[in-house]
């Protein structure tokens, strides 16, 4: 195939036709369903801004997506403006043409443009190696906490995904307005300062856009005197799993403990960054981390010139919010 391949900036009508791509290259699933709604929520609405996005067409027809999510992090104070590479797809029919390269080269001389700082992201197996050979580095696993609860795990596996009411019965539905500590997310606890290190701001507008009005993922809370555990229901390998995906206020472990105490999945899983209160609540709610499990492996690309050893895993204080995959 000798057909030119056109690159230009995404435009709305595009949608259609983007969401094909995605559903053909990439995949659908009953967790992840690729909806107007979804794309929109999280390439437009988003409160960090609208992502940079390219596409590639041969004779008008779509055959790649190349999207950065915009993101923000916080770093001792200062903001670092920041890209999530999602939502990359090429056609199966033109694979090995350099689409992908292409697209990426071009879409990171935009984000340098509009002032993207670092891109980082969660890529799997598969395509990890080409992130690598484009400039990515790779920072390191993202580690896990686990929970399990044997008398579940020894009934066999579930064959339908069970709802959050299922898997966390005493979960309300999460509003960032009752929502106890939501801007001091990893701030202090036991009176000493959390240590320095990239972290997203949990504001009330991004807590509503990022769990109350996710279109696809339903999402609850329980709630403690000083802090808040959000939830999420999950199915993995036939497995149920209650997710908790952030643990919000200076001292979570009431709200966490609370979490794990109802719930009814095979087993409950999150991780936190070490010496945050998101982890010494895991940690008194019996989780305990698994040595060589990684839920994910980060890695990250500097577009502009940053003060921050941002290839050392210390320099990254994530949840699993922060990486889940949108």
């Amino acid at each position: 195939m000798g057909e030119a391949i056109h690159v230009r900036m995404y435009r709305d009508e595009d949608l259609p036709a983007v969401l094909e791509l995605l559903r053909v290259a990439l995949g659908e699933t009953a967790l992840l369903k690729r909806t107007p709604e979804l794309f929109r929520w999280k390439h437009i609405e988003n409160p960090f801004g609208r992502s940079v996005m390219l596409v590639a067409e041969v004779d008008e027809t779509m055959v790649g997506l190349r999207a950065f999510m915009r993101w923000q992090l916080d770093y001792d104070g200062d903001v670092i403006h920041c890209g999530r590479a999602v939502d990359t797809a090429t056609h199966p029919g033109y694979l090995r043409r350099g689409i992908f390269k292409r697209l990426t080269t071009d879409a990171l001389d935009v984000a340098r443009d509009v002032g993207i700082q670092l891109i980082f992201n969660t890529p799997n197996e598969l395509s990890r190696p080409g992130y690598l050979k484009m400039g990515w580095s790779d920072v390191g696993p993202i580690r896990v906490l686990l929970r399990p609860h044997p008398t579940r795990l020894l009934r066999g596996r579930h064959v339908s995904f069970p709802s959050l009411d299922e898997l966390a019965p005493m979960a309300i539905p999460i509003e960032s307005d009752s929502t106890p500590g939501a801007d001091l997310a990893y701030g202090h606890t036991g009176g000493k300062p959390d240590p320095t290190g990239l972290r997203t701001p949990r504001s009330s507008r991004y807590l509503r856009w990022r769990f109350a009005e996710h279109p696809t993922a339903r999402y609850g809370a329980t709630v403690g005197s000083s802090g808040t555990a959000v939830l999420r229901a999950n199915l993995r390998k036939g497995r149920s799993e209650l997710v908790i995906s952030d643990a919000l206020g200076p001292n979570p472990a009431e709200a966490v403990r609370t979490a794990v105490r109802t719930s009814k999945a095979d087993y409950d899983i999150a991780s936190f960054p070490s010496s945050s209160p998101g982890r010494h609540a895991a940690r008194s709610a019996g989780m305990f981390p698994v040595p060589g499990v990684a839920a994910l492996r980060l890695v990250a690309r500097s577009v502009d010139s940053l003060e921050i050893d941002m290839f050392n895993p210390k320099s990254w204080r994530l949840a699993l919010s922060d990486v889940e995959l949108l």
